[in-house]
């Protein structure tokens, strides 16, 4: 099931300190920015309102690591979630497979960017489209979602991320949602 919350200014900072795990307030703290705390914390209460409606689980959850950092969940490992977030809201997905989610904001076209990340065929696309920035954030979070999803992360030449076979041959799919100020894309596996 798919969470998202646009209204991340409408909690008390402190409160919502006091009702996460402290690996997440720890975390959370170390952004600079009480925006970016903000941020954090809200795609965290996210995952707790996921788990509680899903699955019953109430107790903050604690996460381990895989060994390319992707958090997973220490006492759910049949749990697959993932958690974004952009300036305008948080997301977060649980699943019982493996799942990816990417939230981007709705910011001005920027063609340096698209030539770095975009393949030819993709540039081709976002240049065609009605709405270039659209276009292009529709890419961006199909592969964002995707590495997350894999564990990937950007470290992958992000310009031939949805070129992969397994791409290609309809092992994956990709939900796109484009709300009024970000998009939002989903990726699941077909096992």
């Amino acid at each position: 099931m798919i969470y998202i919350d646009q209204q991340i200014e409408d909690f008390d900072l402190n409160e919502a300190l006091a009702t996460v795990s402290q690996q997440r307030r720890d975390h959370a703290l170390r952004y600079r920015q009480e925006r970016d705390q903000q941020l954090s914390l809200g795609a965290y209460r996210l995952l707790q309102r996921a788990l509680s409606v899903e699955y019953g689980i109430t107790d903050p959850p604690v996460f381990d690591y895989d060994s390319h950092g992707k958090p997973l969940l220490t006492d759910y490992p049949h749990i697959f979630f993932n958690m974004s977030h952009c300036r305008e809201a948080v997301a977060c997905i649980v699943d019982s497979s493996p799942v990816g989610i990417d939230v981007e904001s709705l910011d001005s076209y920027d063609e340096e960017l698209v030539s770095a990340v975009m393949n030819k065929e993709e540039q081709q696309q976002i240049a065609s489209s009605p709405d270039p920035c659209i276009a292009f954030l529709r890419l961006w979070t199909m592969k964002e979602s995707f590495l997350k999803m894999t564990s990937e992360g950007i470290s992958s030449d992000m310009r031939e991320v949805l070129n992969s076979p397994l791409v290609r041959n309809g092992k994956y799919h990709f939900h796109t949602t484009v709300y009024p100020h970000f998009v939002c894309t989903v990726c699941r596996s077909y096992n």
